[in-house]
């Protein structure tokens, strides 16, 4: 099979290596279309010549085969829509559509139309696509990887769930940024069931602002055969409205806690009037006083934050995030 693979090839990032080993993957042959530098000028103010940008798509080809070419086009759809030989086409979420016009073209030269292979974007630790714009810039390199901090709003003032977010963070990325938001939960103050997960979202949403990621914490009571469990939610919203959801261990209240929280109370109100653990300033909530200090409220927190970030940590399992 004889694919094609166009583009401009501006920085050789790790999103162009996908298109490329898709190419080769699926084809006996590869031939590549580089944009001329008169074309690429036209629509970017930084480009690199258009000498190196064919020395490193050579470069990369030759280390994974034999059987390619590469030559310089003028126009978007290149040789596409007249070369007989060709059989499918490699594109990217944003030049799918230009391979749908080459295929119209094709058949008005009464050629067979391409089989369009589409390879998802690779997205870079703030979850937006590596592109090379953004590796000219110096917000990211090559891999995706941030030269910056990531700028991680918190849905909450509360210290507790800010410290556990910036620590869930740092155990998957090098430097982060982390600050809390005023924002309203949009559920009752104490959460119940499903209202739990929601506000999370809720808040995940409202403080993302400007930030690359939003994150909503929520602790909610839910009902069980044998009583009642706290657990708690975590939601990340990324610039892209993609978001992940998790949540941490459940634990089970005293009956006594249950039957106030039936009345109406928070789980917090409870344990505040009830428990002389509590009463004494210990500050761990309903966990610490549970585990005897051993496990604290922000470890409760950033379990939740982890396990929101897993489909973030192994992206290659999640294509759909």
């Amino acid at each position: 099979m004889r694919v094609g693979l166009g583009g401009t090839f501006n920085v050789l990032h790790m999103g162009h290596c996908a298109l490329l080993d898709t190419a080769v993957a699926t084809g006996d042959e590869v031939c590549i279309a580089i944009t001329s530098d008169e074309f690429i000028s036209k629509t970017k103010e930084c480009h690199i010549p258009l000498v190196e940008r064919v020395k490193r798509v050579d470069q990369y080809l030759s280390s994974k085969c034999s059987n390619y070419s590469i030559t310089v086009i003028d126009t978007p759809e290149g040789n596409a829509p007249y070369d007989e030989l060709l059989d499918a086409i490699v594109v990217s979420p944003e030049t799918y559509k230009n391979a749908l016009k080459i295929n119209e073209l094709r058949e008005l030269n009464n050629l067979q139309p391409l089989k369009i292979i589409r390879v998802s974007h690779i997205l870079a630790e703030d979850g937006i696509p590596i592109s090379s714009t953004r590796v000219l810039s110096g917000e990211i390199d090559i891999n995706g990887k941030m030269l910056r901090p990531l700028k991680i709003a918190v849905g909450s003032l509360n210290k507790i769930k800010i410290e556990a977010t910036r620590s869930a963070f740092l155990r998957f990325y090098d430097k982060v940024e982390v600050f809390g938001v005023d924002v309203q939960s949009g559920v009752p103050e104490q959460p119940k069931e499903n209202e739990t997960r929601q506000g999370s979202i809720n808040r995940a949403r409202r403080c993302i602002r400007d930030a690359d990621y939003g994150v909503g914490l929520e602790a909610g009571v839910f009902e069980m055969e044998d009583g009642l469990y706290d657990v708690q939610y975590c939601s990340i919203v990324d610039k892209a409205n993609k978001i992940t959801i998790g949540h941490g261990p459940g634990f089970r209240y005293p009956d006594a806690v249950k039957e106030k929280v039936e009345r109406g109370w928070t789980v917090g109100d409870a344990f505040n009037t009830m428990y002389e653990w509590e009463r004494k300033g210990m500050g761990e909530g309903a966990i610490g006083c549970l585990t005897k200090g051993v496990i604290t409220r922000t470890q409760l927190s950033e379990q939740a934050v982890i396990a929101a970030l897993v489909p973030r940590i192994k992206r290659e399992m999640f294509p759909e995030i």
